[in-house]
């Protein structure tokens, strides 16, 4: 469906209840960087360890035992890492969050003026910004997630799962491994590695295609960059 389609289609079904639809959507969307992280790191350091281990023993089984041990151990520090690092950044974000909530509570009328700033510097005339700024405060949900969006710079709302930003980032890393690694259960050495690599290159590019289709870039050219 090209895109004229689809939009015509959201003229049709378009109501109150599909209001968040788009917001959904790209919530799921968004887990693609955790996807293209952990599948390129899965692919690229199994392979540089499973080539390397091949290439000093000539022993496809302590390939495939150190290759396993890689795998494990990556998607472990991968998905910790993810959660880790996502958790201190949603604290540092949260404790922002709570300073402009109590100017709000401590200096109302700073705030107000703040907000009406905000829309001038996005094009309004002040008068008009003024009126607007008056509209939006009249909410205190509207007011944060106003003033959060625009001078923060962040959400107010809650974005995403930690626990699954985490699984997605382990999960990508421990199938890509598979990769690398498989033809190393199958062949010996010398015709493993040649198939790990090539397998390696073609999976680096299906990834590439797959994130353009996303993106709606071009798929030659995203799978390009991936390579």
């Amino acid at each position: 469906m090209d895109r004229r389609a689809e939009l015509e289609e959201k003229r049709r079904t378009f109501g109150p209840e599909h209001l968040f639809d788009e917001k959904e959507r790209i919530a799921h969307l968004s887990r693609v960087r955790q996807f293209m992280f952990g599948s390129l790191d899965g692919l690229l350091v199994p392979l540089g360890v499973v080539s390397g281990v091949a290439g000093g023993t000539g022993n496809s089984k302590i390939v495939v035992i150190a290759g396993v041990a890689e795998a494990f151990a990556g998607a472990l520090s991968m998905g910790a890492g993810e959660y880790l690092s996502g958790k201190s950044e949603a604290q540092v974000q949260q404790a922002a969050i709570r300073e402009e909530m109590e100017e709000m509570a401590v200096i109302p009328d700073i705030e107000r003026r703040e907000i009406a700033l905000l829309f001038e510097h996005e094009g309004l005339k002040p008068d008009d910004a003024q009126v607007v700024a008056d509209k939006v405060t009249a909410s205190e949900r509207s007011w944060l997630n106003t003033m959060v969006e625009k001078e923060l710079g962040l959400s107010a709302e809650p974005q995403g799962s930690l626990f699954k930003d985490a699984l997605a980032m382990g999960l990508s890393y421990m199938a890509a491994s598979l990769v690398p690694l498989g033809p190393y259960f199958f062949l010996k050495v010398r015709p493993a590695f040649v198939l790990s690599v090539a397998l390696t290159v073609a999976v680096l590019f299906v990834i590439g295609a797959v994130k353009g289709k996303l993106a709606k870039m071009n798929f030659l050219l995203s799978a390009a960059e991936v390579k």
